[in-house]
């Protein structure tokens, strides 16, 4: 990549509109934008002034159609460094993975998501995210899943879902800390899934996606004439969730102003929509999360403190993919499986070596980033099971294992118990059964009867045990 404060984008769409939106969704990413209506127009402009400066290219699959993947090999041969991004509908898939065999780096569903296009964007402008595998690739087989169905044995990780779960219940707001690509949309999902609003309407916002001057009309609604460009009335967020919940995602980008009318709501249950000289009572739950620990920016005068408590009266710490990494194989196959029913896909196994190469990267994306890892390798594979081969970034960093090493050797995460401490003294029985406990319930997701079925005791022995070895039922 170019060292320069603004970045080139060729976007290749015929729709005005759309254009228009990518366009200043892009700059306030730092990205300036040139367009082509068509192939042959994108082709023309490589070879001027600014398509030899490009540091991506964004298409349109609308217009292409299954000629879409044609079109990725011809520029790929073109121009074989440069990002290529796809954005393709939701009943496209088929043809998007076409076109990422072609070459393609990843793929946007449609409607534009602005988040989307954004992470996108980042991602190909830093060099330090360089691995062909590792880009958010899989929009398309995300769905919700319930507390029981969520992957992760590690102790942390089940502490945070054990909290989520009896929170869950209650009508008290939610604040969801950790890093990008934890999964905390994930454990919202489930807490709403848990919850008695659970048929009750669910609406997520992604504070960063929206800028600030307009981010309260968006949650709060405005009325007619409240502003510049306000000619009808706009019913907010908040009211179209009336008695069910809201989802915060980034909550820590909110402006100041935003964050006072968030007090109201939270102290006295009112909103006021922008211009509107009455308020409204409503009945919302809120979930919010952040990618960063608020209590920095109360330092700072960037976040009120009065609103931190307000959202923080259940705090759920989400720990880093580093930090769980014996959970990656369960992990792995969870999301072959279900990448496996999507079309262009089939049922692929994982070997030990591909295994161990995962568990031995740093994952700064965390689960995200290894589903999306996955995917490409899944999508690219073309034999029975993945090997280190479909992870050749991933293998060149961490390094192929030698001598059939099993994952989890020698390891303290790894997909085994460790029998020894680090001076080479045994561990003692309570606590290795303590973690054979522990990784069955992760294993069998937390259903207690096959856990106990496995390990060949009874139900009544089984939570006698957790009684007794101080382990969560979630733990």
């Amino acid at each position: 990549m170019h060292e320069r404060d603004t970045r080139l984008l060729l976007l290749m769409d015929d729709e005005p509109a759309q254009c228009r939106l990518v366009s200043a969704i892009a700059s306030r990413a730092g990205w300036r934008t040139i367009f082509a209506r068509d192939v042959e127009s994108a082709i023309d402009l490589l070879g001027t002034q600014d398509g030899m400066m490009l540091d991506a290219i964004l298409i349109d699959q609308c217009g292409l159609g299954a000629e879409s993947a044609s079109f990725i090999s011809e520029l790929k041969d073109r121009r074989p460094a440069l990002p290529l991004l796809l954005m393709t509908s939701i009943g496209s898939t088929e043809d998007a993975i076409g076109a990422m065999r072609a070459g393609a780096w990843n793929y946007i569903l449609k409607p534009v998501a602005a988040g989307r296009i954004i992470a996108a964007l980042r991602m190909a402008a830093d060099k330090s995210m360089a691995l062909g595998e590792l880009y958010p690739l899989t929009e398309k087989i995300s769905h919700p899943l319930a507390f029981e169905e969520i992957i992760g044995s590690a102790p942390a990780f089940r502490t945070a879902l054990a909290i989520a779960a009896k929170a869950a219940r209650s009508r008290a707001p939610i604040f969801i800390e950790g890093e990008h690509g934890v999964g905390k949309e994930v454990v919202a999902d489930a807490i709403q899934a848990a919850s008695p609003r659970a048929k009750l309407p669910y609406l997520k916002i992604n504070c960063s996606a929206i800028p600030g001057a307009l981010l309260n009309s968006v949650l709060f609604g405005h009325e007619k004439g409240a502003f510049a460009g306000a000619f009808d009335r706009h019913i907010g967020i908040f009211q179209q969730a009336e008695g069910g919940t809201v989802f915060l995602d980034e909550v820590d980008k909110l402006p100041c102003d935003t964050q006072v009318r968030l007090v109201r709501l939270l102290t006295h249950g009112e909103i006021a929509p922008v211009g509107a000289a009455h308020s409204f009572r409503m009945d919302v739950r809120l979930i919010s999360a952040s990618n960063y620990d608020l209590s920095d920016r109360l330092e700072t005068g960037e976040f009120r403190e009065d609103l931190y408590y307000r959202l923080n009266v259940v705090q759920l710490m989400i720990p880093p993919l580093r930090e769980r990494t014996s959970d990656i194989p369960a992990l792995a196959r969870h999301f072959l499986g279900r990448m496996a029913s999507q079309p262009g896909l089939r049922s692929l196994g994982i070997t030990d070596e591909a295994l161990i190469i995962l568990r031995g990267f740093d994952w700064p994306g965390n689960v995200r980033q290894l589903q999306s890892a996955l995917f490409r390798a899944a999508v690219l594979c073309d034999r029975d099971a993945l090997t280190p081969e479909e992870f050749p970034q991933i293998s060149q960093t961490v390094g192929v294992p030698r001598n059939g090493g099993s994952a989890g050797a020698g390891s303290n995460d790894g997909i085994g118990v460790t029998l020894y401490e680090h001076d080479g003294n045994m561990r003692s029985l309570e606590e290795i059964e303590a973690d054979v406990i522990r990784l069955a319930i992760g294993h069998y997701s937390g259903r207690m009867t096959e856990v106990a079925r496995r390990l060949g005791i009874g139900r009544s022995t089984l939570y006698r045990k957790l009684a007794d070895l101080g382990i969560s039922d979630a733990a």
